[in-house]
């Protein structure tokens, strides 16, 4: 088992997990990586359960996100229907949690696709852990990183399928502010006081003046 935790913070979407691998009660490996990020469609995601099958999963997401152009909601939907109905991913245990930009899901093995509450996820033998300490560190002033590493810390201290070997993929993103205010009217008006467009070099007389009053033989350009 593991622990997964993805949290969505000030921009940034990261996911971190455990590197901790078990075989029964013995500890085979301990620096595992069980998160990976398709680069080209800014998606980030973890697993929880079998290795094998985890990357399985993985590689079919990644294939979903091609076939429908990096629609994250799409690719997960099609997928958990490929998982519940595919006698071969039917076999298949594990639990993926999945972000980008705009939304966050968990993905299971009987074909739900969940968009949990709040912006921190948590999945894997220590997910209920490491999502109550997500959720108390989100209202701090730490990034989405820290809290993630945090909330892994904590879980590996409480759950012993857990360890502290923390790997963590995250995605920035920026977020545009269209307020009314952050827009320079003189940009798009060329005739308000402020545009450059108005005193434009090959405008030889001034636009404001009567027809009559201009210098004879020069036309004002149209804009």
């Amino acid at each position: 088992m593991t622990t997964i935790v993805l949290v969505r913070k000030n921009n940034e979407v990261v996911v971190a997990g455990d590197g901790q691998v078990s075989m029964g009660n013995t500890v085979v490996k301990s620096t595992a990586s069980k998160v990976r990020q398709i680069e080209k469609r800014d998606v980030v995601a973890g697993f929880a359960g079998s290795t094998a099958d985890a990357l399985t999963l993985f590689e079919r997401l990644e294939g979903k996100l091609e076939k429908h152009a990096g629609n994250l909601s799409r690719a997960a939907v099609e997928l958990a229907k490929d998982w519940r109905t595919d006698k071969y991913l039917r076999r298949l245990e594990a639990l993926m949690a999945v972000g980008d930009k705009n939304n966050s899901y968990i993905i299971s093995g009987t074909g739900d696709v969940l968009e949990p509450e709040g912006d921190v996820i948590g999945i894997g033998s220590g997910g209920n852990y490491a999502l109550a300490a997500g959720k108390v560190l989100m209202d701090t002033n730490m990034s989405a990183e820290e809290v993630a590493k945090k909330s892994i810390k904590v879980a590996s201290e409480i759950c012993v399928f857990t360890n502290d070997n923390i790997k963590v993929e995250k995605i920035s993103f920026k977020s545009f502010n269209w307020s009314s205010s952050s827009i320079d009217d003189s940009s798009i008006n060329p005739m308000s006081k402020g545009s450059s467009l108005l005193f434009h070099p090959l405008i030889k007389s001034d636009p404001f003046k009567p027809a009559a009053a201009r210098a004879p033989g020069i036309d004002l350009l149209e804009l």
